[in-house]
This record gives structure tokens, C-alpha cells and sequence, in this order.
């Protein structure tokens, strides 16, 4: 784990910015909107790159046929401001986690990596299943939450808005498995060789009792 007195060992995280989550595809991002969400997470590539920062494309598959992230489809592909960057490793994953199945484990313990940088789509669901891997794994954890976006959901246990999602999982993020940072601070960690805080639970719900 790192510490606010210990310079990371970071990878960044680049979850599946693919073409389904933009127009034209069949999950669009709603919020945070992805006219200003790319452009960080390109920010935070072009950052990682010029500060030695490895980064860890990865893209989503679903079964062939299936109405999302079917492999045939231009809706597959990454988008094209990531695909156009360099990345250090690619990662093609069946499961939410950016962890099962897929050697990421190895590949970050190879080269002594301790602190993931999560960015991409979609907060709720991939970027939340492979936060909650990593810091069960011991990995400090940082979240970019203006470098990541959720969409609405209505089902048998009632609806949210992509806001209500996102929000209330950075939250939760932030109270105890990753720092929930915007871009700018990252970047700014990041060339001063320091870890970004985040909170705890017990302070978390303290604050919220006497707010």
C-alpha cells in the first residue's frame, strides 16, 4: 500500500473507451457527458506517458451477437483518441473486473507496480469491480472522476440517473477503497511524486451526521 510519504508506483487504468459508450452505440455515457470526460482521460494518458506512468488499455468483449461489445462491430472498437496513443499494455476482458481472467495481477506485480489509476467507463459497474479488486489485492487505488461516467438504470428495484450513479459511487469510492481526485490533481500528484489521500468510512459517515 502507499502512503502520503511514499511516491507511488502507479499504472494507469484506461477501462473501455469504446465506441459503444459514445454516438451510435447502444450504452451511451450520460454523466458525466463524454464531451468533457475524454478529454481528461486523454489528458491523464498523455500525463502517465510523459512522466513515465505505464498504461493499461483494456476493451470490453461480449459474446458474438450479443446487443453490446460484440466483437464484429465498429461500436467495439476503442475510441478513437485512445486507440491513437500509445499504451505500454493491452488488455481484452469477458468480466467486469480488469482482473479476472486476464494475467493484470502478474503483469503489474512484474514490474513492482503498487497504485492503480482508474479511468473510463463505466464508474458503476467495470471501474467499481476492478477499484474493489484492487484494494482487496492491497493496491492503493485512485479514481478520476471526471475521467469516467455512468448511465441510468430502471429495473425491478427501481431507477437512478447516470448523476445519482455516479456521484453515490465516487462517494463510496472515496470513503475507503480509492482517493476520488479530478484530472488536474492527478496530474498534479503525479509530477510531484505523491499519493492522493482518501478518506474513511468512519469520517465519512461522521461528517454526514453532522451535516
Amino acid at each position: 500500500m502507499t502512503s502520503s510519504n511514499t511516491t507511488p508506483r502507479r499504472a494507469l487504468i484506461v477501462i473501455d473507451v469504446q465506441n459503444e459508450y459514445f454516438a451510435g452505440g447502444n450504452l451511451p455515457i450520460e454523466y458525466p457527458p463524454v464531451a468533457e470526460t475524454l478529454p481528461n482521460i486523454t489528458r491523464a494518458m498523455d500525463a502517465a506517458q510523459a512522466a513515465g506512468v505505464p498504461v493499461v488499455v483494456v476493451q470490453h468483449t461480449a459474446p458474438s451477437g450479443a446487443p453490446v461489445f460484440d466483437k464484429a462491430t465498429e461500436r467495439w472498437q476503442l475510441h478513437p483518441e485512445v486507440a491513437r496513443r500509445p499504451a505500454d499494455h493491452h488488455i481484452e476482458k469477458n468480466f467486469a473486473s480488469v482482473f479476472t481472467n486476464t494475467g493484470l495481477a502478474e503483469w503489474l506485480t512484474e514490474r513492482g507496480i503498487d497504485t492503480l489509476t482508474v479511468v473510463g467507463y463505466m464508474t458503476h459497474n467495470c471501474d467499481a469491480s476492478t477499484i474493489y479488486e484492487a484494494s482487496h489485492r492491497g493496491l492503493g487505488v485512485e479514481f478520476l472522476s471526471d475521467a469516467s461516467g455512468a448511465l441510468p438504470y430502471a429495473n425491478a428495484a427501481g431507477s437512478a440517473s447516470a448523476e445519482e450513479i455516479h456521484r453515490v459511487f465516487s462517494v463510496v469510492f472515496h470513503s475507503n477503497f480509492a482517493a476520488a481526485a479530478s484530472t488536474r490533481d492527478w496530474v498534479a500528484a503525479v509530477q510531484a511524486g505523491q499519493a492522493l489521500p482518501k478518506d474513511n468510512v468512519f469520517a465519512s459517515n461522521q461528517r454526514a451526521r453532522k451535516g
